[in-house]
């Protein structure tokens, strides 16, 4: 039987990070994973990470991946894929499904990373191919390049129904609606703009009725609920679609957990059934953690910070570190987390209907509601403002843990402050150079470089674009508003890339005057 100081159970981005911790402390540390490749969600993910430097912001998912797998190695992690964990028992004895035969290893610490699992709803059809989770849309869109079907209804507004729309968008697919039977948007704003700008309709406090078809999906109904989440007779619509996205909520995977006898509870705010564990992942059971979704959904940056934290602590406990290490280390992965934790988004505020920002400033209702925030609504917020020549417009509106957008920029126009949840403001006296690294760094794709006075009668607008193929200079088509509607002409008078932007392009239209302030996006082609 082989014997390890810690065995990490998934190797995911909290599994990595604790097992990287871990190798860096001296402690022999193996990794077991039942997927043929490592990284968990993060080699899915290609959007801009949020959060800051220490947190990986603006840094893509799969590249994250990439870090923590050249880290591992570097530490001397042993990482075993294609290995399915079939059971923990009494003194960290765990055994193994792999290369066809059940193995037995024993450990002086273990720390389950076992991640999460989508949910799914029941409704009429909901068994046809075609209906799929939103996640296996990401795994054929980003790891093997096919697209999840032509047109898509997206069920679920939190992060990852948005996320996932957005790049379902980018992978080519026409999303024709996003459902959700909650009142209001889930998921951060900034992410429902990006989408809502693009065109697809929100139709929030609706859910699906029926998918018809006989042997793959050929058309969704949905309906409008009453408070009680019945379908409200004769508010039905229906949809041509090929495809089903469900994108209703995570749930732990701690079927380990209960097998090894540590303390459980059923805890809805943490996703379902969790372990009860201290501040560092450590359940009732000495010397086993819990880090990751496995413990409790949260973002992959908290993930990356608790298997750390566990990590250090398995460490600890088994003297390969000094007290005095162990908590300056802790301090300081205890203050990145607090500073994930704090905003509206907060594990605390899960269910509540937050009226105002941290700055006193009332939420947009329509950007809860209906995906945008209202031209009417737009200019209350700091970072939207109007000045000569060249200058961001920074249309984030909650308080979110992020702050490339300060960092990038060399002059300092952009203020956030020490709390990362901030929104952002410009700051008056400086000059904006234009050149457009806060629009590349915004992981919300919020930030636009606006000059009113580009030419007499015509303002320019450079915004993110991530979408092929990517338009020329001279081309001519339709500005967009906030909410996906056909505004005016629009020429493309400028499209810079750069390695600087990472696969961010920079678009910039020309627009009449009046336009400035409302157009938000561009497609090719005429009105």
């Amino acid at each position: 039987m082989e014997r390890y100081n810690l065995i990490v159970v998934g190797a995911g981005p909290a599994g990595l990070s604790a097992a990287i911790e871990a190798a860096r402390h001296g402690m022999s540390v193996r990794v077991f994973d039942e997927n043929a490749r490592p990284g968990g969600q993060l080699f899915k993910q290609i959007h801009k990470f949020f959060g800051s430097k220490e947190h990986k912001a603006k840094i893509r998912g799969f590249n994250i991946g990439e870090e923590l797998l050249k880290e591992a190695s570097d530490a001397g992690v042993q990482v075993k894929l294609d290995a399915t964990v079939i059971g923990i028992f009494e003194n960290k004895e765990v055994t193994v499904s792999h290369d066809g035969a059940v193995h037995h290893y024993k450990a002086d610490s273990v720390i389950i990373a076992t991640g999460a699992a989508e949910n799914m709803v029941p409704f009429e059809g909901w068994t046809l191919p075609g209906v799929i989770g939103a996640g296996a849309a990401q795994t054929l869109m980003n790891l093997h390049g096919i697209k999840p079907g032509k047109k898509i209804l997206m069920l679920g507004s939190g992060n990852v129904g948005l996320v996932v729309s957005f790049q379902l968008l980018q992978a080519g697919c026409e999303v024709v609606a996003l459902v959700d039977a909650a009142p209001r948007i889930g998921g951060y704003g900034v992410h429902a703009a990006k989408v809502a700008r693009t065109g697809v309709p929100f139709y929030l406090g609706y859910t699906i009725q029926k998918v018809e078809g006989t042997e793959k999906v050929e058309g969704v109904v949905i309906g409008k609920v009453d408070d009680k989440f019945k379908i409200i007779p004769g508010t039905e619509i229906r949809f041509d679609a090929d495809t089903v996205c469900v994108a209703v909520g995570l749930s732990p995977m701690s079927q380990l957990l209960k097998m090894t006898g540590c303390t459980m509870e059923d805890n809805p705010r943490r996703g379902g059934q969790v372990p009860i564990v201290d501040e560092y992942g450590e359940t009732s059971v000495p010397c086993l953690f819990a880090a990751g979704d496995v413990s409790g959904i949260e973002e992959a940056s908290s993930a990356m910070i608790k298997g750390r934290m566990a990590g250090l602590r398995a460490a600890y406990k088994l003297g390969f570190t000094e007290e005095s290490q162990m908590l300056s280390s802790e301090g300081e992965y205890a203050k990145d987390l607090d500073s994930l934790r704090q905003g509206m988004f907060a594990p605390g505020n899960r269910g509540k209907a937050i009226e105002k920002t941290d700055e006193g400033i009332p939420i947009s209702q329509n950007l809860l509601t209906k995906g945008f925030v209202s031209d009417d609504e737009i200019e209350r917020f700091p970072g939207v403002t109007r000045k000569k020549g060249i200058h961001p417009v920074i249309e984030c509106t909650q308080n979110i843990p992020c702050n490339p957008c300060q960092d990038a920029c060399r002059k300092h126009c952009i203020k956030i402050g020490s709390c990362i949840t901030a929104l952002p403001s410009v700051a008056g006296d400086v000059e904006c150079t234009g050149c457009g690294m806060c629009v590349a760094s915004c992981s919300g794709q919020a930030i636009f470089l606006v000059q009113e006075d580009y030419e007499p009668g015509f303002a320019s607008i450079t915004l993110p674009y991530e979408f092929l193929p990517l338009p020329q200079k001279g081309d001519k088509g339709t500005a967009l508003s906030r909410s996906g509607q056909p505004l005016c002409e629009a020429e493309i008078v400028g499209v810079r890339t750069s390695p600087a932007f990472d696969h961010t392009n920079l678009l910039t239209m020309k627009v009449p005057n009046n336009f400035a302030m409302t157009a938000r996006f561009y497609k090719g082609g005429k009105r």
